[in-house]
């Protein structure tokens, strides 16, 4: 563990001091820029976008998020995955800081919501959202994890006859109600925080929702939960544009290329990996009876 968090801390001095060396040698007063805690690497002002708010980039999301948007307000977000991810999208379009937008996660996929440049919350594509929504390259691959409390002997065997918290308007919730069709009703919650209460407090005996959320709860203090398995979905995160983006190519072109530059991975390493606690490859992989 020692080695594994100072490898972490030398992977946040690095990509800080890459980050200052950018700033004194961008464009137009990047010294100005407000991204919070956030390391920003590139070339200040490198692409152009058209920007809901002048001199920002406004993103929606749902919080909380930790690991993603570490804050509970709009206003007290200060670094995370994708927070910093769309700081630097924010600082390699010129745009001196990040406006963040909270709002329930059925809203922010239904493809209505408007007045923003792209919303950040880690949402799977899906061919029934890119119906009402466009989106970016996929950024992260995900899968669907099963949560239980400690002590409890919960699998892929017996897990249709147990009580199911889903995240509402979520994969996680399509999957159970379609793929695993359980016997007793299906509860949905409007955060991830409730989610996992519900299970902590015994009003749902498992939690089917993202493994790359659901495995920070295990590494709390005091943590009565565990992750048992995760069911493969061969899926992807991806950010959302509202209707009609006339920036949608910019910025794909932007997340492309901190796909391609290592910068996501090195965010992923910082903020996700202190939160995973462990390797989510070896987390056991679950099937349904379809044989999936």
């Amino acid at each position: 563990m020692r080695a594994a968090a100072a490898i972490v801390s030398l992977a946040v001095s690095v990509t800080l001091i890459v980050a200052t060396a950018a700033c004194d040698q961008g464009g137009s007063e990047p010294s100005k820029a407000q991204y919070g805690g956030c390391p920003v690497t590139g070339d200040y002002g490198e692409f152009h976008l058209s920007p809901e708010t002048a001199g920002a980039l406004t993103v929606k999301t749902t919080l909380p998020a930790p690991g993603w948007w570490n804050g509970s307000t709009p206003e007290s977000v200060n670094s995370g995955y994708e927070y910093c991810m769309a700081a630097n999208i924010a600082y390699r379009s010129g745009l001196d800081r990040v406006k963040v937008e909270n709002a329930p996660f059925p809203e922010v996929v239904s493809g209505r919501t408007k007045d923003f440049d792209l919303a950040l919350a880690q949402i799977t594509i899906t061919p029934e959202r890119s119906e009402v929504a466009e989106f970016s390259p996929p950024y992260l691959s995900s899968t669907l994890g099963v949560l239980i409390r400690d002590g409890e002997k919960i699998h892929e065997d017996n897990i249709r006859d147990v009580r199911i918290g889903v995240a509402e308007g979520t994969t996680g919730e399509e999957f159970v109600e379609n793929r695993l069709k359980p016997t007793k009703p299906v509860t949905a919650f409007a955060n991830d925080p409730d989610l996992v209460t519900a299970l902590e407090e015994g009003r749902v005996d498992a939690v089917v929702h993202d493994t790359t959320i659901l495995l920070a709860y295990p590494q709390k203090q005091e943590s009565r939960v565990r992750l048992v398995g995760q069911y493969r979905t061969d899926q992807g995160y991806g950010a959302l544009y509202p209707t009609g983006s006339p920036d949608k190519d910019e910025l794909d072109r932007i997340i492309r290329q901190l796909i391609d530059d290592g910068t996501l991975t090195k965010l992923s390493a910082v903020y996700l990996g202190g939160a995973f606690g462990q390797d989510p490859a070896k987390i056991p992989y679950l099937t349904v009876d379809d044989g999936s």
